[in-house]
């Protein structure tokens, strides 16, 4: 096992496991992404949540109903323990919000065994459609 993350498979697995962890909303399987000493940016601005409790909580403190987004990711580069990402978020209308589409690039940083130790990710949302 070695350190760093080393090809586009390997992210596109844990992107995967993301996505299941995302659509289950179980803390285990969101725990499971994560080192122990993690840190999660939601914005690249933040601190962030530090360490895989913190992840967790964060994650599942707002959890987004599995039926009203889809998500399409494409791995774009590894380097080292470095892996980026572009990912399109499409969630649906609801009583309460709009239809709305976010346009991402994930930062995330592997170990050799599968797990982020660091995810950031930058977002920014389409603008709604006029007309």
């Amino acid at each position: 096992m070695t350190d760093t993350l080393t090809d586009l498979a390997a992210l596109d697995s844990w992107i995967d496991r993301y996505e299941r962890a995302w659509r289950s909303n179980d803390a285990g399987q969101v725990a499971d992404l994560f080192t122990e000493d993690a840190v999660y940016r939601w914005r690249p601005w933040e601190d962030g949540a530090v360490g895989r409790d913190a992840i967790v909580e964060g994650w599942l403190a707002q959890p987004d109903d599995p039926s009203t987004w889809a998500m399409e990711c494409d791995s774009l580069a590894v380097e080292g323990d470095l892996g980026v990402a572009r990912c399109i978020v499409r969630y649906a209308a609801t009583r309460d919000r709009p239809a709305r589409t976010y346009h991402d690039l994930w930062l995330v940083r592997l170990t050799g065994d599968g797990r982020c130790r660091e995810f950031t990710e930058h977002f920014m949302e389409e603008p709604a459609a006029t007309g």
